[in-house]
């Protein structure tokens, strides 16, 4: 649903890339190409059209009387299905510098993905080898570098310097969320407050950035209060995506979630929610991840305890919490088809297997 909906605007703008040589234009389309999602422009094109229809359309604002909010509050969506993603942006159009945010974002986010398989050592992606493994290090350090680089330039035709600060902090954000996961606390609340700054830095800021600078161009414009509340809705859906994508790294088989499973995170040293819960009732699990899983049999010992606590139970917890605050910032906005679409994105994140 949302691929169909936003990949027309890629393909117009990879277009761009044709002065590259041809090898490395390949290395970019092989990235874009791999069958991603493409929530973060989903997300952020539903944002901006919620937000142009509530400042310019009169109405009651209402979410309570909403016939599906006991369904995104139970989470019992099953078969229900929303009109066409494109019906919830009809009526008020989403400006053109709208959809280049959109566009941006799934930009850094491809660009990050690059670098991130290439510094994980990972051999999969999307159920496809990763681009350093396709094209080696160089070319994928390169590739990444490239698309960032080119997303940068996109954001400075908008023209809007403080769109340029705004979507400039999530780069810087992905720098220093990258040096956080390089290191372990050896005080448990520290660690766990460390992994939820990290989560923040590497997914959660681009979602609740790119949705500030989405509604930061809606005219007549909002409120400053109105502004923070769409960042408030990406920040809080970015957690609860990432949190659960943590645990399926422990509960999801690799054909269905694109990437080794099976806790692949531990591979590479790093702690996520599951085992920092498991780590509470298990103090055996402070030595190992002070290690950082460095000695034989320290990744087994890890499940092993993981399976043994209810590290995972809690995790899906914590996103639940941060879903539902997701769910909370959507209040002050008038009822329309993209605010439901965005409730329905966000219920089928928290239930998604991939």
């Amino acid at each position: 649903m949302s691929s169909k909906f936003v990949k027309p605007a890629f393909s117009t703008n990879l277009k761009a890339l044709v002065p590259v040589p041809a090898s490395f234009c390949d290395l970019v389309r092989y990235q874009f190409d791999a069958g991603g999602k493409l929530l973060r422009p989903l997300l952020v094109t539903l944002v901006a059209a919620c937000a142009n229809i509530h400042a310019n359309s009169p109405g009651e604002i209402s979410f309570e009387d909403d016939p599906l909010f006991g369904l995104y509050r139970n989470r019992k969506l099953g078969k229900y299905s929303l009109p066409p993603i494109r019906a919830a942006v009809t009526g008020h159009t989403v400006s053109p510098s709208q959809h280049r945010i959109a566009m941006i974002t799934e930009m850094i986010h491809t660009a990050s993905l690059i670098h991130d398989d290439l510094l994980d050592s990972a051999n999969l992606r999307r159920g496809k080898k990763t681009v350093y493994k396709r094209f080696g290090h160089k070319q994928a350090i390169l590739g990444g570098d490239f698309v960032l680089t080119h997303s940068s330039r996109l954001l400075a035709e908008i023209g809007d310097t403080e769109i340029i600060v705004v979507l400039s902090q999530v780069i810087a954000d992905l720098i220093h969320g990258e040096l956080l996961q390089l290191t372990t606390e050896a005080d448990d609340t520290r660690r766990f407050q460390a992994y939820l700054d990290k989560t923040y830095r590497k997914t959660a800021s681009l979602m609740a950035n790119s949705c500030k600078a989405a509604v930061m161009l809606t005219r007549p414009k909002l409120s400053q209060e109105l502004i923070d509340c769409f960042y408030e809705f990406g920040r809080h859906f970015g957690m609860a995506f990432q949190l659960i994508d943590d645990v399926l790294d422990f509960v999801a088989d690799e054909k269905n979630l694109g990437k080794p499973g099976g806790g692949a995170d531990l591979q590479t040293g790093v702690a996520t929610g599951p085992v920092l819960f498991a780590a509470q009732s298990f103090p055996e699990l402070d030595e190992i991840l002070l290690r950082q899983f460095g000695l034989e049999g320290d990744k087994e010992r890890a499940l092993e305890l993981v399976e043994k606590s209810d590290g995972i139970g809690q995790t899906r917890m914590l996103a639940e919490f941060h879903f539902q605050a997701a769910q909370r910032c959507l209040t002050r906005f008038r009822d329309s088809p993209s605010r439901k679409a965005l409730l329905h994105v966000a219920a089928k994140c928290l239930q998604r297997n991939n």
